[in-house]
């Protein structure tokens, strides 16, 4: 955010400037004119409809998923409206990133993609069946289709290994999170698979959502007394949850078991998901707080103020399919409108920061109060909630005897990434072996060429030194810090940024360092109960490690966190 909005901000919020809406949950019209403007605002940090930018990427420091939210919000915002003033953008978006498979695997995300990410560009697609948004043209891919080629790349991935099933949060063996296998990557799949069995009718989708529920129990990461739904697990330790959580992951598996509790209609598995969904829904109470416990929080990170770029649209999703699960289970209206209600006018109350007077903030339980923070996140989740107040006029999701998307089952159909990264970009094209040695030459070549720019900023300038003296200098100092009682420099000079802080498999912030009693707060939080964040042990990554490694104090540098990047 630039300075004279922060500036300006705090200024209005210290003469107790009044709210900027005059929103009415109770008024259809209110509803519409207040999602507008805020839509307008969120999209205020989208630029791939502009000249020589991306369509359907955001900016950096933004991660490729949560474009993906992004259009789904525009779908969303759609079909609660009926405005079509973002449709040609969010249609060129999801069609621009689908890669040359149609499949959501585009060349240039899948050095860092990983399964979750790929499922959230799924379930936008999947809405957008699901609501008969506007079909692309004839000779581009389909709504349904998409989301069936994104089901079709991630069943064939499903590890029975390592730990006894369940889909890896990465695809690609060389990215960090590789083994891990997280809850958000397996509420994707489920979410998509569910949908699909609903709309299609198809008894194979439905299998798999029960696959992915069983195993979601049988290693705990869903406790089915309480319905919590913890981080995820190592591969090397099936039974070590990390016991932390988040707001998506209940919304996730809440909208996938109200499609199925909707599919199994007039079968006995029809009572067992209602008492799922009724289940998923005391499970969610842990993020709702405030006096009367109705006001939507992110619980392992809001109250410390740590919750990072991603997190900070994690309570979007959750409102998002707290409301769409009303419509494939109708009974939990009573539950869940009085909670989307308070959360959505808390919400918009906190709509008068930014440079404009106007941007929401992420903090809704001081209802008027803005946090000084603004981004893509905090407007989609205030959107999101105040879309909610449309939800029992806007029409029921179709299936496909009233849809108007074509599908095609067998869209995508090959483990893309796992055992053939080459597929992303040959398809079904066998790569030759001519072909995969002129590969290893030119990223040998680009190695060495890293490796020589390494050394050449490391080497200090006009040091009279060649460069294998410099190399043997290196050897020397080595074998010095060696030695008991012998001491290493220490910040002496600049700060360098070495090599070993780059890494392809990571994601990096700017996150500044937080004080040590924040995060004496941060660990604090009951692990049985409020979720406990993030665990200590490196490498324990789900929706982000919040610890981080290599930061050199007090300079504003990008440097990775510790473990793994961004975990959706």
């Amino acid at each position: 955010m630039r300075p004279n909005a922060r500036l300006v901000s705090h200024l209005a919020l210290a003469s107790g400037v009044a709210a900027t809406y005059k929103f009415d949950m109770g008024s259809s019209d209110s509803i519409k004119s207040v999602a507008s403007s805020i839509a307008d605002d969120m999209m205020s940090f989208y630029h791939g409809h502009e000249a020589g930018q991306t369509p359907g990427l955001l900016p950096k420091p933004y991660y490729w998923w949560e474009a993906g939210a992004l259009m789904g919000a525009l779908v969303d915002y759609w079909y609660y409206t009926g405005d079509t003033k973002w449709n040609s953008l969010a249609t060129e978006g999801l069609l621009f990133q689908v890669g040359p498979n149609n499949d959501y695997m585009p060349p240039n995300q899948t050095v860092t993609e990983g399964n979750d990410d790929q499922g959230f560009w799924g379930m936008a697609v999947m809405s957008a069946a699901e609501y008969k948004y506007p079909n692309p043209p004839e000779d581009k891919p389909q709504w349904l289709a998409l989301a069936q080629a994104v089901f079709n790349t991630q069943a064939p991935r499903w590890d029975t290994q390592d730990c006894g099933g369940g889909l890896r949060w990465q695809i690609f063996t060389w990215n960090n999170g590789y083994d891990y296998k997280n809850s958000i990557t397996q509420a994707c799949f489920f979410n998509i698979a569910a949908r699909l069995a609903r709309y299609t009718g198809n008894a194979s989708y439905a299998e798999w959502a029960d696959k992915t529920w069983n195993w979601m129990t049988d290693t705990q990461l869903m406790r089915s007394d309480s319905y919590f739904i913890y981080d995820g697990i190592h591969i090397m330790n099936c039974s070590a949850q990390t016991p932390y959580q988040w707001s998506y992951n209940v919304g996730a598996f809440l909208l996938g078991a109200a499609a199925m509790y909707n599919y199994t209609v007039g079968t006995p598995a029809h009572e067992t998901w209602r008492e799922r969904v009724d289940g998923l829904l005391n499970g969610s109470s842990l993020f709702f707080e405030g006096p009367n416990k109705d006001i939507m929080f992110e619980v392992p990170c809001e109250g410390v103020n740590m919750c990072n770029l991603d997190q900070q649209s994690f309570k979007a999703y959750l409102g998002r399919w707290m409301a769409s699960s009303i419509k494939f289970a109708p009974w939990i209206s009573g539950r869940v409108k009085p909670l989307l209600k308070a959360s959505a006018e808390a919400a918009v109350s906190t709509c008068t920061g930014g440079s404009n007077g106007k941007m929401c903030g992420l903090k809704w339980t001081e209802p008027g109060k803005w946090d000084g923070t603004t981004g893509v996140g905090q407007q989609m989740a205030v959107m999101q909630m105040a879309l909610s107040g449309l939800i029992d006029e806007s029409p029921d999701p179709v299936t496909h005897a009233q849809g108007v998307s074509v599908g095609n089952p067998s869209a995508g159909g090959q483990d893309v990434g796992k055992t053939d990264p080459f597929a992303i970009i040959y398809g079904d094209e066998p790569v030759t072996v001519a072909g995969k040695a002129g590969a290893a030459i030119l990223t040998t070549l680009v190695l060495l060429g890293l490796i020589a720019g390494c050394g050449f900023v490391l080497v200090e300038e006009g040091a009279d030194k060649s460069w294998w003296e410099w190399i043997k200098g290196l050897r020397v100092k080595e074998q010095t810090d060696s030695i008991p009682g012998a001491e290493a420099e220490k910040n002496v000079g600049p700060a360098v940024e070495t090599c070993e802080n780059v890494s392809l498999g990571d994601r990096a912030s700017t996150r500044e360092r937080s004080t040590p009693s924040d995060m004496d707060s941060y660990w604090s939080v009951n692990s049985n109960g409020k979720s406990s964040p993030a665990s200590s042990k490196k490498g324990d990554g789900s929706a982000v490690v919040l610890r981080k490694m290599a930061m050199q104090q007090n300079r504003e540098k990008t440097v990775r966190w510790e473990g793994t990047k961004r975990d959706v």
